[in-house]
């Protein structure tokens, strides 16, 4: 049987704490089922912006396993394991595997603001972990890496690598990068995906991107612009951008992580909107300049809970 190929939306979920700090994982649950009501394509845990980098081991898989078994199915899940290890992150990858993801997602190996590997290291690197699986892998290419991974060197990986076959692109100019990156790896680029928040969705699907890990506070509205676009009108995809960019621009420039929980508790899918110190909690006039903008768009997450 042909592999499945995952297009869409797949927002990242967050984690939600108790305003003690601590796992709340029946709000938790609750917030996939609005991601899922909301029409996400799939979901997408475990990622920067479910604070992964503050969760301990046992945690992850905490969360790992109560997101899973509560999804039971009803859409594919991508679980990120970036680890620098090699050997972790392929034993990562492979118990996500086992407990039901669709994908894996993996930042190219760094630590810190200085340690990096060369792309001989980072091809073995990816190599090792797709031994250990069976499901695709999804590079992130972003930033926070630090490492820089040329669009030929993407192409690369995809044609070497039997599993790396999506790519979330992040970085500066990502439509060109993505556009680079189809022309060189032609059919073994399986999945080319938009990221950043949608800060860029329509000039990356312009170039070839087929998926949008975004935020996970309003994927009715992200929806609704990446279906009118794969149904061929672009100019309403456009219209619907416009409408919703304000407050895709007000999570990508203002609040970062932050946003999703803020509009999750404003809409009473959760009790908490804590985030994680030494993270801080937003400031108030942040706060009321996201609900603001979202009360004009009136998103299903405002409207859920209650």
């Amino acid at each position: 049987m042909a592999a499945p190929v995952y297009r869409g939306v797949f927002p990242v979920a967050p984690t939600i704490f108790d305003d003690q700090g601590g796992l709340d994982l029946e709000g938790q649950k609750r917030a996939i089922d609005f991601m899922i009501d909301a029409g996400s394509h799939g979901v997408c845990i475990l990622a920067n912006f479910s604070e992964q980098f503050a969760l301990s081991d046992a945690e992850r898989d905490t969360v790992q396993r109560t997101v899973l078994e509560h999804v039971a199915g009803r859409v594919p899940v991508i679980v990120t394991t970036t680890h620098f290890s090699s050997r972790v992150c392929a034993e990562r990858s492979r118990a996500a595997q086992d407990a039901g993801a669709a994908m894996v997602m993996i930042m190219p190996p760094y630590h810190g603001a200085t340690i990096r590997v060369g792309e001989r290291g980072i091809h073995e690197f990816y190599r090792e972990v797709s031994n250990a699986i069976d499901i695709p892998i999804m590079i992130q290419d972003a930033p926070v890496a630090g490492t820089p991974l040329s669009a030929s060197f993407l192409a690369k990986l995809a044609r070497d690598v039997e599993h790396v076959s999506y790519f979330k692109i992040e970085t500066a100019q990502a439509a060109s990068k993505l556009r680079e990156l189809i022309e060189l790896g032609g059919d073994a680029i399986v999945g080319p995906w938009d990221g950043e928040e949608a800060i860029t969705l329509i000039p990356d699907f312009d170039a070839g991107a087929t998926g949008a890990m975004t935020g996970g506070g309003y994927p009715d509205g992200i929806r609704k612009i990446v279906d009118a676009y794969f149904a061929g009108d672009t100019d309403r995809a456009a219209d619907l951008y416009q409408q919703w960019l304000p407050l895709i621009n007000y999570e990508n420039r203002q609040c970062g992580l932050a946003a999703c929980k803020t509009l999750m508790k404003e809409g009473g899918v959760i009790r908490s909107d804590a985030v994680r110190h030494p993270l801080a909690p937003m400031h108030p006039v942040v706060r009321e300049g996201l609900l603001k903008v979202a009360r004009k768009l009136d998103p299903l997450v405002l409207r859920w809970g209650h």
